[in-house]
Parts: structure tokens; sequence; C-alpha cells
């Protein structure tokens, strides 16, 4: 398609993309509705009762058992339920994540960005296609279409794919069980300041045999005021839809096959274009057995394939910045397509379990930009030109995981893994003057052992568990460290050539303690990383350029919690949260590391009512690398510390109905996070790097409902 477009000013274009959403919507919401009647008409012929709903509202989120948090991302939490998955992970003490604007922030857990944290849906994995991470795996999840969602912290498991220093992260949808022929149906529906606008259903019907599951939300908000009122950049919409298909012959085996499809657009305060699509397209095949003979307790098998096609663009929601870089109207198109799959088994003894098993994968990049000619002032879009594959990633795997019931009171949990890792670079230019690529039809690859080693004690006279363990993971360099950086070390052709795979060892301690009235847990760690994979960013006369390179780090920090139920309606929780890095090679701070939090949380309950409040706590960072960072961002600034008090209410109507209520940053403060971007000039923001404000006062109201 090729189009005349004024300078500043946006084509017909953007109101194309719009129709071909708002239809996809409308046959989203019509497909839907049939479904609703067919979800209440089962639940007629059922005789259960509905799943009852809780009648607070979630301030914080404690861990579960050494190193693992598990929670129902389907409860209604504070701040303003999430967007993303970013937006929910940086409740959990340990996380943060590097903000940008309204939406599509990149997860970090404890001062770690990218593939460190292995992101997984069903299992499965799904990888964004931009070369800065715009489309961060985590923007294409929707917490509450999922019904659990658990953390392992830490090199401490081996069971879901390479890579994983940092901890390892499970949206799952469980299967449907249904005793009779009958269906089920649950949502919500929030409202909130700024356009805020969420529906989520998530509805079911099936029998003994089998079930049919769909899952629907579509999301929205405006640009939003920072506290001394100030709008910025930093509107969204998106919809997702899926669907599982599954089949139980009896009751100790299961296949199911699932499908999925969403999309979107985000424009951000923080980068130079927007996300004006966010398309994926997802499909998954499972098989489970249970109780398969005395030993052999369990054996699945799954394949997935996930696909992202992402539109990136600085006129669609914006108009193009005349004394920027890119003054023309401009997009460019990646996408990646990713398969994978795994098959594992579950052995159990007298007193030692074993699960053994293999992965794969296969992932592929490709891009394409749109031109346009000076002369003329005529734009040609990118969806006019071919694809253009620039990068293809293997992963082979194998692992094994065991536990180990050495007495009534201890545990030895150890596991192990062997991954074949290779990238091939089809890059035949590069930059923008279009140079030869010295790396052009070159394969890099390696063979990566990864293992952990964690002993856990039971105190005889407290319900209190004691805890360490060691664990070591070697980690292939990602696409983003590969193939993002202009340039690679000062001994290499390139960051292809030249970056080396990241090798950490940690040191994981703690305590858990859950008694009857008090639940409390702390947890430390200390690690070393060999040839960690920085990035440092120049000035250059067409912008910033950026150069990835391997130095030594250290690590530490640690997060604590507690949850005291004082009185039999008042229950009180609070964590703690620290991370510090040192750059071991020039002894400077480790950049992009979070500061120390706090969150302090207040609930009461009685009958159908609750109330809470929550009283966030950020220090000041003042240990910083100006300059340095990550694929997404940099250290800039130090940054000040800030307190945010929210609070909320909620009401039971019925076991099936509940209402809720909230205010997050009552008294409307000014603040910015320090894990930020630096507002764009395209916006207004000046020369010299800003950070972006946090949303003001926002009030929110959602209802729950469960039929």
């Amino acid at each position: 398609m090729t189009l005349s477009i004024q300078q500043g000013r946006a084509d017909a274009r953007p109101h194309a993309l719009r129709f071909s959403l708002a239809d996809a919507r409308l046959r989203w919401r019509r497909g839907f509705a049939l479904f609703l009647g067919l979800a209440l008409a089962g639940q007629a012929l059922a005789q259960e009762q509905p799943e009852e709903i809780d009648a607070t509202v979630i301030t914080a989120v404690q861990q579960s058992s050494p190193l693992t948090v598990v929670t129902d991302p389907r409860q209604p939490r504070q701040p303003v339920p999430a967007s993303d998955a970013a937006d929910y992970l940086k409740t959990i003490p340990g996380f943060s994540a590097v903000r940008n604007g309204g939406s599509n922030s990149d997860p970090v857990l404890r001062g770690m960005l990218g593939s460190r944290l292995n992101l997984r849906t069903n299992g499965g994995l799904m990888i964004g296609a931009c070369p800065f991470r715009m489309d961060a795996p985590s923007s294409y999840i929707s917490p509450e279409t999922f019904d659990k969602l658990t953390v392992i912290k830490g090199p401490q498991t081996v069971l879901w794919g390479p890579g994983a220093s940092a901890g390892t992260v499970l949206f799952e949808r469980e299967p449907e069980s249904f005793s009779e022929l009958g269906g089920r149906l649950r949502g919500s529906v929030l409202a909130g300041s700024n356009g805020r606008f969420d529906k989520v259903l998530d509805g079911a019907v099936g029998g003994e045999q089998g079930y049919l599951r769909l899952v629907g939300n579509q999301a929205q908000a405006d640009d939003y005021e920072d506290g001394s009122g100030n709008t910025l950049p930093s509107r969204w919409s998106k919809w997702n839809g899926d669907l599982a298909l599954g089949w139980t012959p009896d009751a100790d085996t299961l296949v199911e096959l699932t499908a999925g499809r969403g999309n979107g657009e985000a424009r951000y305060a923080g980068r130079g274009m927007d996300g004006s699509q966010f398309l994926r397209e997802s499909l998954g095949l499972r098989f489970e057995r249970n109780n398969i003979s005395e030993v052999l307790d369990k054996l699945e098998a799954q394949v997935y394939y996930n696909y992202a096609d992402h539109v990136m663009d600085n006129f669609r929601l914006r108009n193009p910045d005349p004394t920027s870089m890119m003054p023309m109207p401009m997009a460019s198109a990646v996408d990646r397509r990713t398969l994978g799959g795994r098959v594992a088994a579950t052995f159990k003894w007298t007193d030692v379990e074993l699960v053994a098993g293999v992965d794969a994968l296969r992932s592929e990049h490709r891009e394409r930009s749109s031109r346009y000619d000076m002369i003329s002032g005529t734009y040609t879009d990118a969806d006019q030109f071919a694809w253009d594959k620039d990068a293809v990633f293997h992963s082979y795997g194998a692992f094994a995981e065991s536990t180990w019931y050495l007495a009534p009171r201890n545990r030895a949990i150890a596991g192990a893994r062997l991954d074949r890792s290779s990238a091939k670079d089809f890059r035949e230019t590069t930059g923008m003057m279009a140079m030869p690529n010295p790396t052009a039809g070159e394969t890099r690859a390696d063979t990566l052992p990864s293992g952990f080693l964690r002993y856990e004690h039971d105190l005889a006279e407290s319900p209190t568990t004691l805890y360490a363990g060691l664990g070591h993971v070697q980690r292939f360099p990602d696409y983003w460290e590969l193939f993002s950086p202009k340039r690679g070390p000062a001994s290499a052709a390139n960051a292809f050539d030249g970056v080396k795979p990241e090798k950490t060892t940690q040191l994981d301690l703690g305590v858990q303690y859950s008694g009857e009235n008090l639940e409390a847990w702390a947890s430390g760690y200390l690690g070393q990383v060999r040839d960690y994979i920085l990035f440092t960013y120049s000035p250059g006369m067409m912008g910033a350029t950026s150069r990835a390179e391997n130095i030594d780090a250290r690590i530490m920090g640690g997060e604590l919690g507690a949850a005291w139920r004082f009185a039999p309606n008042w229950r009180t929780d609070a964590t703690l949260a620290y991370a510090w890095g040192k750059n071991s090679s020039d002894g400077k701070a480790l950049p992009q590391m979070p500061p120390l939090e706090g969150r302090l949380g207040l609930t009461f309950e009685q009958g159908d009512w609750s109330a809470g409040a929550l009283w966030r706590l950020v220090a000041a960072q003042n240990r910083v690398a100006e300059g340095q960072g990550n694929v997404v961002g940099q250290d800039f600034d130090k940054s000040a510390g800030f307190g945010v008090v929210s609070a909320n209410a909620a009401y039971r109507l019925s076991k099936e109905l509940k209402v809720s209520a909230g205010v997050d940053n009552l008294f409307d403060k000014t603040y910015a996070e320090h894990l930020n971007l630096a507002g764009d000039a395209g916006f207004g923001f000046p020369a010299d790097p800003v950070a972006i404000n946090e949303p003001g006062r926002t009030l929110w109201t959602r209802l729950d409902f469960s039929f």
C-alpha cells in the first residue's frame, strides 16, 4: 500500500488499523455471547455449587514455601489490577519493572532482566520480537485470564528450560473437571480513572469425558495524569481470546488442545516510536497420564507454537517529531515464530521423587521497514515489502530434578540439565549505512550445563523450615544481546561474534515460618556472575549507540515478609526487598538495580465486608552507573525515594458477586520509579534525561462474579 502523507499528520492507515481491531473485538464478543449462553445453560443443568468469591482485596503476596510464591492472579489486588504480567509481578517482593508509560513494562527480578527470567504460559515460551523489547514477553500476558501463578526465585529449578539464572515464572490454566454435564462462568468488570475499562470472561462447559473452555479479556486506558496534573502519553488498548478443548477419557488421562489470539496498541512517553500492533497467535497440545504404575507416577508431553507480529511507528499514535532523527513517518515490523516441545516423566519411590525429560525450541526472527520518498513525500508501509530473516535460534536440553526425603524433617532437592544452544546470523548488512555484515551466514553454538542442590530442614518444635541452596546456570546470549547492540566487545567483529555465554553461581539461604496466626519468611542470596552481559551507551551522530560486552559481577540481596492476624478481624502484612550489584571488572555499581522497597498493609474483615490500606515505601537509589544498563534501559541519574498510600474496600453481595473499590496514590503524590526510560523529546521532554512520572490519584471500581 502506498500513501501520501503530509508532514506531522497521521494518514488514513491508523483508522484502518483501529477498524480492524474493532472488527476483531466484535467477532470475539459475538463468539463469547454464544458461549455465554451455553455456559449458563450448562450451569442450569449442573447441581454443583458455584465457586465462592473471597471478600478481600490483596495488598501483599507472601512466599508459600522455600523460594516459591504461588498465588491466584484472578484475585483483585492493589494497586489497580494489572494491565500485563509485569504490572502484576511487581507486586511480589523482589520484582520491579522498567517503566516507559502506561503499559508493557519489562519485569525485573532481583535486578535481573531478559532471558535471565524464564517467563512461561502453560509451559510454552512466548518471545517478543522488538529489538529493544517494546513488546516484552510479559506484554502478551493478561494475568487475570490464568488460574495460577508460580514464581521460583533464583537458579533453583531446571524443569522449565535453559538460562533461568534470576528465576522462573509460570502462568498456568488448570484443566477443567466436571463430574456431570454442566458449566461455569466467572469474570470481572473494572472501571477507573484515566479511561480505564477492563472486561474479563472465563467460561467452561463439559462433563466426565471432556470440556470446552473459553477465556477472553478486553482492556484499555487513556493517557494518565501525574501527581502534578501533567498529562503523560501512555494510552493503550488490548484484547485476548483463548480456547481450550480437553478430552478426559478417564480420571487419570488428559489430552488438551489450546488456541489463542490477541492484539493491541500502546503509546510510550519514553520511546521514539509507539506500538501500533501486538498481534499474538498461539497453539498448543498437551498430554498427561497419571498413576501409570507403582514407580512411574506421571507422563506428560506438550508441543506449542507462539507467533508475535509487532509493528512500531511514529505517526499512528503521535505526530512525527520534526526536530528528531525521524522527522518523516516511519514504521518497522518485526515478527518472532517459536516452536517448542517438552516430554517429562515423574518417578516415585518410597523416599525419592524424580522428574526427568527433554525439551527443544526453535525460534525465528524477521523484520521489514517502511520507506519514505523525500522528494515526492510518498510513504510506503512496511507490509508492502517482503520479510527479511535475520536470526534463527535452536535449543535442545535434557533435565532431571529429584527430591530425596532423607528423614521425616529433612529433604534434599537437586537438579541438573545440559543444553545445546545455537544461533545463526542471516543479516547481509548491518547499521543504517547498510555496511556488509562480517558474520553473515555464520552459526555459533555452545553446550552449557546448569544445576542446583538445596537442603531443607523442618524444626521439630516449631512450624519452621530452614533451607540453603547452591545453583549454577550457564546462559546462552539471547536475541537482544546478540543482534540489538550496534557493537560488540572491542576484540570482536560485532556482538554476535564476541559476546560470551553468561555464567551465574548463586547461594540462596532462608527461613520459612507458618503458624496459625502468623506467617513469616526471609530469603537472601549471594552470587557471582562471570561474563555478565553489559550494555554501554554512548552518544553518536545518529543518536546513542550501544555496545554489548562481558564483565564480571557480584550480586546479593534478599526479601522478607510477614502476615499477622493480630485480632479476629484484623490482619497486617509487611514485605521488604533489596538488591545490590557490583561491576567487579571496574569497581562500579552494576546498573539497573532497583532500590530498597518496603510494603505495609492493614486489612479489616467482618462478615461480607473488608477494608484495607497499603503504604509503599521506596528508598533513594544513589548507586548508579550512568550510560550503562541493558537492551531496554540505562542508568541516567540517581533517583529520589518516595512513599505512596493506597486504600480499598470490598463487599460480597452474595457467594457469587463481589464489588470492590480503591484509590491508588491517595495523596496524589508526584514520583517516578528508578527503573525508567527517559521521556522522549517528541512529547516535549527536555534533552537532558528526565524520568517518566507515575500516575497521580487513581480511582477504580471492580465487580467480580462467579456462577
